[in-house]
């Protein structure tokens, strides 16, 4: 059985998620110990900074970014395709 190309970008995405691919990036090379803590304590710093980010978002102490809105584009757009430019009808499922 052949995997789809959305199967693929479905694992792809959850892998990326836990943390797999940078996981295999870091161990390709030796860290030291010491380099190690010091990354360690970097991404606790921003992992609790972003916590405190959204905290105060979501009390209204801040303001939440804006969404970008690409011009041009209804919602359901594809890229690559202006107006009107797909003329075959499409099957019915997932699109």
């Amino acid at each position: 059985m052949r995997t789809s190309s959305s199967d693929t970008r479905v694992l792809k995405k959850k892998m990326q998620r836990e943390g797999t691919f940078r996981g295999m990036k870091q161990r390709q090379f030796y860290e030291k110990p010491s380099e190690r803590s010091t990354r360690e304590k970097a991404e606790a710093v921003r992992r609790a900074r972003k916590l405190a980010r959204k905290q105060a978002q979501r009390e209204g102490l801040i303001a939440a970014p804006k969404k970008k809105v690409l011009q041009g584009r209804g919602p359901g757009a594809r890229p690559g395709m202006g107006a009107g430019a797909d003329a075959r009808p499409r099957p019915p499922g997932r699109f």
